[in-house]
């Protein structure tokens, strides 16, 4: 899954993408608002992490703005600590969230991991597909019951494909959503990848819909 933060204090934004990438997200970082609204517009995100008190351009003027342009990107908000005003307005500008600062990395997980599952039509935490069992907090994986082994990226190729496993999703959506802004991408290498997760977890579970991508199938007792 792939997180936008939109942060202009330097220790945050270092603390929180690696506590992003240790859980498996891909992220991409813009220290204001100006970057954060021209990347929020451009690149394909599943979720956005907005401070509200950013340079350039505000957070809450960001966040409207997408809104006009028809973005519907789950957004959590930031805010400074009694801030209450700042949250209503963050609310009516269409965000879906918020944390207060300070506030504990551990929340912050779980509660993008929630706003996560409600965009994808999830009510429960644990992600399931057939026998296929995937634990986004604890990044984990198995397959009537048993764990599986799992590079980084054949976690983050596997949790997508669950969190979207109703439909068909092409190599160019894959590609979008695996690799930050900076990465050489290639839907070639997409291949591959897929060929290693259908080795591991079955390949009747990973289906090639020729022409139009990949789709997992429902294998086994849920």
């Amino acid at each position: 899954m792939r997180i936008l933060l939109v942060e202009d204090e330097p220790d945050i934004s270092r603390q929180l993408r690696a506590a992003l990438g240790d859980a498996g997200y891909v992220v991409d970082i813009a220290p204001d608002g100006e970057e954060g609204q021209f990347l929020g517009e451009t690149e394909p995100y599943d979720a956005v992490i907005l401070d509200l008190g950013l340079p350039k351009v505000d957070g809450v003027s960001v966040l409207e703005r997408w809104r006009r342009a028809g973005l519907s990107t789950p957004v959590l908000i930031l805010t400074a600590r009694g801030g209450w005003s700042d949250k209503v307005a963050g609310f009516d500008a269409g965000a879906d969230d918020y944390l207060t600062k300070p506030f504990h990395t551990e929340e912050l997980l779980a509660r993008l991991r929630a706003l996560l599952r409600r965009a994808a039509g999830h009510a429960q935490p644990m992600l399931t597909c057939g026998d296929l069992r995937l634990d986004p907090k604890a990044a984990r994986a198995t397959v009537n019951g048993e764990p599986l082994r799992l590079t980084s990226l054949e976690y983050r190729l596997l949790h997508y494909m669950m969190m979207h496993g109703d439909r068909v999703i092409s190599r160019t959506e894959l590609v979008e959503h695996l690799y930050d802004q900076d990465f050489d991408r290639d839907s070639n290498t997409i291949e591959v990848f897929i060929g290693r997760l259908r080795k591991k977890v079955g390949p009747e579970r990973v289906e090639t819909v020729r022409g139009l991508g990949y789709r997992l199938m429902p294998i086994g007792a849920a």
